[in-house]
């Protein structure tokens, strides 16, 4: 049955949603002042909007369809699981068929020794979860002391109380009292930003060893954990140097602290592996995962932790943590055929022995153009950093991220979806994407770049 919105014209849509709808990391005065693009359907990597205008999805929604879209299979098993068992909680001493399965699952398909799931409804519950685990971890273990957690400038994490603050982006602890106590930030592997005049090697073991820094500054008997992105994602997509992540894991294993490894964006097939940890070599002991979890077509998140942990938790007595959809039937039960058809479609060995490579080759052609300074890329995802001058990697003229966000304006201009961070352009195209739609998301991006430069020299933001 269609819904009465399905027969609302655009304008009519925009007008309701400026009346009544709050949207997140949005400035609603502006939203409303340009009104809001009503997107009505997708398919494969197209989203189309009521206008019947078609776009590239260069963002899979928001780093999540990776399955690509109008897969009927999990609107199926979604019905059916709603016919059978539509919900029940995980309270209680009670259980059922999906959460039991997906558990199961994620055991198999998760790195190391992970076993136990903690089920949310988003990566921002799950990484709330970790805080709340890796304290009550160490209180079991009788160091209740140790309940700092160590994270990152620049990274995302969520943004509830607890994931915000774990998260480093300086604009959102401007608002809401953030960060919590027992939260510290080091450098982020930034080299292209934030390595000027150094050696990429070296750059990332010295940033690597600001957590050592910490820790000893800190006192290993006060650390619970560290928590970092394989790749920061929303931060821009940096790309850690190779030195990076060998490093962390030195320091990990040397001090007594628990490495949250949150794979929200990377996971599930986003850096040519099932997960980031896999391509970069890390031994998580908990990992977060959401968004590829169910190719976004519900919402669902996890922790997934060590037997180590689990089993410490089980024999401390009652956990006093949980949500009300924790191990939601429906959503189990479409991340469980989300991982099947990634599975049996082997989606994750061709995005990273198909398009992985040939997005690389292709991307790096933009770093020839006049407007950019770096473009790079790890799995399907990428990043093209915006430059006035490639040689000395100079910011514009003027506010930051205004060029940024008129080269995303180019883009939607374009049939295209790229996300700006500050004056870089970043994607994370669905895993299914084709080498002819990788071309056709490389010309457009091409003719995005053309209109920036030619609209950014004309508003004198060239310094």
């Amino acid at each position: 049955m269609d819904s009465d919105s399905d027969f609302l014209p655009t304008e009519t849509l925009q007008d309701l949603d400026a009346a009544h709808h709050m949207h997140p990391f949005t400035d609603g005065g502006a939203l409303n002042a340009e009104r809001a693009r009503v997107v009505a359907a997708a398919d494969g990597v197209m989203i189309t909007d009521t206008e019947g205008k078609t776009y590239l999805d260069g963002m899979a929604g928001l780093w999540c369809v990776n399955i690509g879209y109008g897969r009927h299979e999990l609107p199926e098993v979604a019905a059916r699981q709603m016919r059978q068992l539509p919900y029940y909680n995980t309270f209680f001493h009670t259980t059922n068929r999906p959460a039991v399965a997906l558990s199961q699952k994620l055991a198999e398909v998760t790195p190391g020794n992970l076993s136990h799931s903690f089920f949310a409804g988003s990566g921002s519950e799950a990484n709330d979860s970790n805080l709340r685990i890796v304290r009550r971890y160490w209180e079991v273990l009788g160091k209740p002391g140790k309940t700092i957690v160590i994270s990152r400038k620049n990274a995302y994490h969520g943004s509830t109380m607890g994931s915000a603050s774990m998260g480093g982006m300086a604009y959102m602890h401007s608002q809401g009292g953030l960060p919590i106590p027992d939260i510290t930030h080091i450098g982020q592997p930034y080299w292209y930003g934030e390595g000027e005049g150094t050696d990429e090697a070296e750059f990332g073991l010295v940033r690597a060893r600001e957590l050592e820094t910490e820790i000893r500054r800190l006192g290993e008997d006060r650390v619970a954990a560290f928590i970092a992105e394989p790749v920061l994602g929303a931060g821009g997509v940096i790309i850690p140097p190779d030195t990076y992540w060998p490093e962390i894991q030195r320091i990990c294993d040397a001090y007594e602290i628990l490495l949250i490894v949150d794979e929200v964006i990377c996971g599930f097939g986003r850096t040519g592996n099932w997960f980031g940890s896999d391509t970069f070599g890390i031994r998580p002991d908990i990992v977060t995962v959401a968004k590829g979890l169910s190719s976004g077509y519900v919402p669902i998140g996890a922790s997934v932790v060590s037997g180590e942990i689990a089993n410490a938790l089980y024999d401390s007595g009652e956990f006093n943590h949980g949500y009300t959809y924790s191990g939601h039937p429906v959503a189990c039960a479409v991340a469980l055929e989300n991982i099947r058809i990634l599975q049996e479609e082997n989606i994750i060995a061709y995005s990273g022995e198909v398009a992985t490579p040939y997005l690389a080759e292709r991307w790096a052609t933009l770093g020839d153009h006049p407007l950019v300074g770096e473009a790079r890329s790890c799995g399907l995802m990428a990043a093209i950093e915006l430059t006035p001058d490639k040689a000395t990697r100079a910011a514009f003229k003027g506010e930051a991220e205004r060029v940024g966000g008129i080269c995303r304006e180019n883009c939607f201009r374009n049939g295209l979806i790229m996300r700006s961070v500050l004056d870089s352009m970043v994607i994370s195209p669905p895993l299914i994407i084709t080498k002819d739609e990788i071309d056709l998301l490389v010309e457009r991006a091409g003719l995005a770049l053309d209109e920036t430069l030619e609209e950014a020299a004309r508003l004198g933001l060239m310094s």
